[in-house]
């Protein structure tokens, strides 16, 4: 058998495709859903960090600093596989997007702060001057600042935690690189798996453009 029989078989391809396109529907909604709350869960852990009393702020260093240091993986198998001896279950979906979520958080939160630090003080002292209360000139005056900041490092951050995704085939999660193995295993032939990763980067690729054009369109922004 030739390379391409093996690794490129166009007829295994074929009947695997759908296969394939099931596994990345549930990536898609996976990756979206870690996207949204870890953002969100970011934001929450930047200002209670910045502006909470100081026992909240050592609690969110400690989560920053541990969800950073924790690789993914490991972060998923004490959810999915450790949980369940303290009476508390997930399913496979729910255990990888609360993973993704938590760490993507946790770098999210870091991101957030710096950009809110890099805002000059007397952005805030004048709000606070003019009398506008602490969330509305948050919203309106530090956030729309800081923003330019955030988004390219953010941007790069959402785009590894995507790729995180495949991961959760360790727990049983229908994924892409999940159905690909299956479907490796059904076919008797690598060919799904090389489908898989020409997907990823059929996905992943222009994403990584798109943060790079980020990073430059913001840089020329704040120089300005």
């Amino acid at each position: 058998m030739t390379v391409f029989e093996v690794f490129f078989n166009t007829d295994v391809m074929l009947r695997a495709f759908p296969i394939l396109i099931r596994g990345l529907g549930m990536t898609l909604i996976l990756g979206t859903t870690a996207i949204i709350f870890g953002s969100l869960l970011g934001v929450a852990i930047a200002l209670t960090r910045l502006y909470a009393i100081k026992p909240l702020q050592l609690l969110a260093i400690a989560f920053t600093d541990l969800a950073r240091a924790m690789p993914v993986l490991v972060v998923l198998i004490l959810i999915y596989y450790a949980l369940p001896f303290a009476g508390i279950v997930f399913s496979s979906f729910a255990a990888a997007a609360i993973a993704l979520s938590l760490v993507l958080g946790a770098y999210t939160a870091e991101v957030v702060r710096t950009g809110i630090q890099a805002v000059p003080r007397g952005q805030f002292e004048a709000a606070d001057a003019l009398g506008i209360g602490f969330w509305l000139s948050m919203r309106k005056v530090v956030l729309p600042q800081a923003i330019r900041i955030i988004i390219p490092p953010h941007a790069s951050n959402c785009v590894s935690i995507i790729k995180d995704t495949s991961l959760a085939s360790v727990v049983a999660m229908s994924d892409l690189l999940k159905q690909a193995t299956d479907a490796q295993a059904l076919f008797a032939n690598p060919t799904p798996l090389i489908g898989a990763a020409l997907i990823y980067v059929a996905i992943l690729w222009p994403l990584v453009r798109l943060t790079s054009w980020l990073e430059h369109r913001f840089q020329r922004a704040y120089m300005r």
